[in-house]
């Protein structure tokens, strides 16, 4: 996106609250410009700075020069010319929601507007993935987000748009701003539609009073018709303005041959309205006016409070859109000069030098260079306390600064940031779907197609028995057993709860990973990293070729610069700040060491049966002494012989002990499976209370340990371990835990990631999964309860239509409430 030039004179405009391009407010926390004509505009959000910067871009100033009336639409506020270049296609204007995937394949972050049930959905999700090129859509009710992927050579996003717009729905790209401002929108239009229902009902059920407690005689037939008009004309603008959704996405439905929760309530709202108007017209015995508007507002009111709590238990993974700040200090000659410049942050590059005050939002990833100070990374750990901060410790964009200024240098900026990949794994495990809300939604689609045919036949049965009661009849079981709460029952809850479990440094990544471990019967660890800190420290060096101690340790520090793996990390902490040889040919074998060539020579260095099978060498005589003083053992070697031996050692992890008795203490199985020897796997889960530990694994046979762990009867199997360099077994378990402190997110293979690094998150994690399957069957077992209790009282004519809007409304809401008992997290154990 072209940024405005600071030199450039702020128009009057621009102080203003309105956005100059679409005229909507503008949120007191957004910085967008644009140069128009030479001036200085402020725009609302990133949609509107970059249409505004395509008009501009393309030649169509005129556009603004000759309006005379802010856009009343979305396709309003850009010109048709602009229309016609494909803005939704065009790279600047996909940079902040398409990112790629492949050479020719792109995913777009999108919010969709009209979701009401999860028959909605599902109608996208099928309608967008049958398009030409489309490979991949996932929605997410409870947040109204989607992914789409495709292939830009077989269709562009444009079309993708336009064909969820074909079927009633629409699309934007998605960015925490425009989210907030279509769930403002939103809750503006439902509250309107509320309101005006909730007017007439009143002034309805004042006009139909009388006619309930006359006596016979009492009303003379004029009054009771002027009475019938007067509701006729009051019921009018609830049907037609307050469930004119309804009627439209049954309508649309219905011409899609799909059914969705509307038809139902449709049906319901128009044949009484209808038969109503026809008994005024014909002056027939009975009017269900009151039913009518009493229903719709109850309705209305049970979903606008359902779209609050909604809105309210996503705003956690929304916030993490909005954290960075817009702008940033810029100290371009540093150390040189201080003086700095302020620029927005998406001009920022690696490399660069930003300084940020105390209080202040780190805009960027990067390291300290100069200050001490300390960071509230909370929202990223779930972490209250203060983080000391000095010198080559590494910042997070996001946390906040709290004591004094620091100046850091930039390493990642935008989609590279460290918040960003947290955000797009949560988008991730937003947009999938377990299997328990799979199995709902399936079973709420057969549920409408039952309703229809028993509300049909109770409709006909009635009309047989008492004609004058049969309408009424009808409508009460097509509304009190529409499944608006089987269709909220799962996404609801899973999303609060995966809010709630971010909060406390869990990241879900997956969709299935909370219903699986709150079902995880059997939990295996892996050691280094995971039940101990991973902080490999160098305790002794035993050489073996005739070099000195230092010399051996600048060779293994060289070979392992092409390693993640702790024990690389130690012996490279190790070397400091020593001139290292130059490592050429690096080629690591998972789990097992490295070889390299260092000054013409091939080295190899591993665990010593790793260094025996690609050497040749027998095993040195020191070994079996040396590995018995503890700690992990890594030998170096040539193929002239052995170099010398190395001996790391690392400490437990001070909540492992209260993790594995926790475990123990529900009776759950624990195993360690480890790459590191197994006279240290064997002491470290002695120390746990472990009895299946299992040392000297390389990754292959940690899969075939996981694999014989599997075909135990009803095991649900978690592996807690390393995100990426245990990725293949953290693969075959059933659900996935990785520390990810320090690790790349982006390429963390894990369903769960705690990102605090702390294993009592784990414990807390467990408890509130458990919670929510509990919960989500809970809500299951109300909404079908409810169904089957309601329907037969419906079809005996003993529940009313308003009767039945009410049960409808709240059995909705009650689902959604109960969901939100997730979002107090649990507290330590």
């Amino acid at each position: 996106m072209t940024q405005a030039d600071p030199s450039v004179p702020v128009a009057d405009d621009a102080a203003e609250s309105d956005c100059y391009h679409c005229g909507l407010p503008i949120p007191s926390d957004t910085r967008h410009y644009v140069n128009v004509d030479g001036r200085r505009r402020r725009m609302c959000c990133t949609g509107c700075e970059a249409v505004a910067q395509s008009i501009v871009d393309n030649g169509l100033v005129d556009y603004y020069r000759h309006r005379d009336a802010m856009p009343e639409t979305r396709r309003e506020a850009m010109p048709a010319e602009l229309q016609e270049l494909g803005l939704f296609d065009h790279p600047d204007f996909q940079k902040s929601f398409v990112r790629p995937v492949g050479e020719h394949e792109r995913e777009a972050a999108l919010i969709l507007e009209g979701i009401t049930c999860a028959a909605c959905v599902w109608l996208n999700e099928n309608h967008v993935a049958r398009l030409p090129g489309v490979s991949a859509i996932q929605i997410n009710y409870a947040t109204r987000r989607a992914r789409v992927r495709w292939d830009e050579r077989s269709i562009k996003l444009s079309d993708i748009l336009a064909a969820i717009q074909a079927i009633g729905y629409r699309a934007y790209p998605y960015d925490a701003e425009r989210s907030e401002q279509v769930a403002n929108r939103e809750r503006r239009s439902m509250l309107w539609r509320v309101f005006v229902a909730g007017f007439g009902m009143m002034q309805v059920m004042m006009y139909a009073f009388p006619a309930y407690v006359a006596g016979e005689g009492d009303m003379s037939w004029d009054i009771e018709l002027l009475l019938r008009w007067a509701s006729l004309l009051l019921t009018l603008p609830v049907v037609l303005y307050s469930a004119a959704p309804f009627f439209q996405r049954a309508w649309r439905d219905v011409r899609l041959r799909r059914l969705g929760m509307d038809v139902p309530v449709a049906l319901g709202v128009g044949s009484a309205f209808v038969a109503s108007l026809w008994a005024t017209l014909t002056d027939g015995p009975e009017v269900y006016f009151d039913s009518v508007t009493m229903f719709v507002f109850f309705l209305l009111g049970g979903r606008y409070l359902e779209m609050i709590a909604r809105q309210r238990a996503v705003r956690g993974v929304e916030e993490l859109g909005k954290a960075l700040p817009s702008f940033a200090e810029r100290i371009a000659a540093w150390p040189q000069q201080t003086v700095a410049e302020r620029v927005p942050t998406s001009q920022l590059v690696a490399g660069d030098v930003v300084r940020v005050r105390p209080g202040e939002v780190i805009p960027v990833d990067g390291v300290v260079v100069e200050g001490v100070g300390e960071a509230n990374e909370a929202l990223l750990t779930g972490e209250s306390m203060p983080v000391p901060k000095r010198v080559g410790d590494r910042l997070t964009g996001g946390s906040i600064n709290i004591s004094s200024p620091l100046l850091l240098r930039v390493e990642n900026v935008g989609d590279a940031t460290r918040l960003e990949a947290i955000r797009r794994l949560m988008e991730r495990a937003a947009s999938e779907k377990p299997r328990v809300a799979t199995v709902a939604d399936r079973v709420a689609v057969y549920f409408i197609v039952t309703l229809l045919v028993l509300a049909g036949l109770t409709g006909i049965a009635w009309y047989i028995i008492d004609p004058d009661r049969a309408l009424w009849v009808f409508v009460s079981v097509l509304v009190v057993a529409c499944p608006c709460a089987l269709s909220l029952a799962t996404p609801t809850a899973l999303t609060v709860a995966t809010d709630a479990l971010a909060r406390m440094g869990v990241l879900v990544t997956r969709g299935h990973a909370i219903e699986t471990l709150a079902r995880a019967n059997h939990f295996v660890f892996d050691k280094t990293g995971t039940l101990t800190h991973g902080r490999m420290q160098l305790e002794e060096v035993l050489a073996l070729g005739g070099q000195d101690d230092d010399a051996l340790i600048r060779l293994a520090a060289a070979i392992e610069q092409g390693s993640e793996h702790p024990v690389a990390a130690g012996l490279r902490a190790a070397a400091g700040d020593q001139a290292l040889p130059v490592a050429v040919d690096l080629v690591a074998e998972t789990g097992q060491g490295m070889r390299g060539v260092v000054e013409g020579e091939a080295l190899w260095i591993g665990r010593p049966d790793f260094v025996v099978a690609a050497v040749g060498l027998p095993a040195p005589a020191e070994l079996e002494a040396f590995s018995g003083r503890g700690g992990t053992v890594i030998g170096l070697a040539s193929r002239a012989g052995w170099l010398g031996l190395f001996r790391l050692a690392d400490q437990l992890r001070a909540e492992a002990p209260l993790l594995a008795r926790r475990l123990a203490g529900e009776g759950l199985p624990m195993s360690v499976l480890s790459g590191d020897a197994p006279s240290v796997v064997a002491g470290v889960a002695a120390t746990l209370g472990i009895r299946d530990a299992h040392g000297g694994l390389s990754p292959q046979g940690k899969q075939q340990a996981i694999s014989a762990l599997q075909r135990e009867p009803s095991a649900v199997l978690a592996m807690v371990g390393d995100g990426v360099n245990d990725a293949p077994v953290l693969a075959q378990a059933h659900v996935s835990v990785a520390m990810g402190g320090g690790t790349d997110l982006a390429r963390n293979q894990a369903d769960i990631v705690l990102l605090n690094e702390n294993l009592a998150s784990l414990g807390r994690g467990i408890d509130l999964s458990r919670k929510t399957l509990r919960i989500i069957r809970q809500n299951l077992w109300w909404s079908f309860a409810y169904n089957f209790t309601s329907v037969p009282l419906a079809m005996a004519g003993l529940v009313t239509p308003w009767m039945a809007g009410i049960g409808m409304a709240a059995s909705s809401l009650l689902v959604v409430l109960n969901a939100m008992r997730l979002q107090r997290v649990p507290g330590k154990r």
